[in-house]
């Protein structure tokens, strides 16, 4: 079973829908702990605030539990401020912390970027991933953010909005996505795919 974490926000409908649309029937919305005692893969979808997730995921008594079952191994989609919830803070929200299991600071655009970056933008792949097996070489995939995770060693693509930013990250049985693969047409259904097929 997949379970999609609900934390009050995001894009759920979206995520789901799409998982419907590669033939993916277990799967369920989980807004508790124990809806993920027993699913083999999560997806944290990211629409929103980088204080609100955080903040609504330990109200919920997720936090504990997500870390619990991604150091169990089991592998973890985050999509764009899902991404973002890995690391240990963010510019948007600094007095919050992020999960940390990774180390760094989410990051805003600089001035005089025009934010948000919104639109379609192509993907550097930097290294084989599992993730994005089959996408081809530069593949254009949809984008619709403020704030970035910099270049890190779990970058498995970039992208260039003035700068270089991580487009994926995949480090062992966790993944990472800024890109919105629910809205990026059928390379985003195959990003889906090589995650479900894990």
């Amino acid at each position: 079973m997949i379970a999609v974490v609900d934390y009050g926000a995001g894009n759920l409908r979206s995520v789901t829908n799409t998982l419907r649309a590669i033939g993916v029937g277990a799967f369920s919305v989980v807004w508790a702990p124990e809806g993920l005692f027993d699913a083999e893969k999560i997806i944290l979808p990211g629409v929103g605030h980088f204080g609100h997730i955080m903040r609504e995921l330990g109200a919920r008594g997720l936090i504990e539990q997500l870390l619990e079952r991604i150091r169990a191994g089991v592998p973890f989609l985050g999509i764009c401020l899902g991404l973002h919830a890995l690391f240990e803070r963010s510019e948007e929200a600094p007095e919050v912390s992020g999960l940390g299991l990774f180390s760094g600071t989410v990051t805003r655009f600089p001035a005089g970027a025009r934010v948000p970056h919104m639109g379609w933008n192509t993907l550097t792949v930097r290294r084989n991933s599992r993730l994005l097996a089959g996408l081809g070489e530069d593949p254009f995939l949809y984008f619709a953010h403020s704030y970035f995770v910099p270049l890190v060693a779990g970058t498995a693509a970039a992208c260039h909005y003035g700068l270089p930013f991580t487009a994926a990250f995949e480090a062992f049985n966790v993944f990472g996505v800024q890109f919105h693969p629910e809205k990026s047409g059928e390379l985003g259904l195959r990003v889906m795919r090589n995650f479900v097929e894990l």
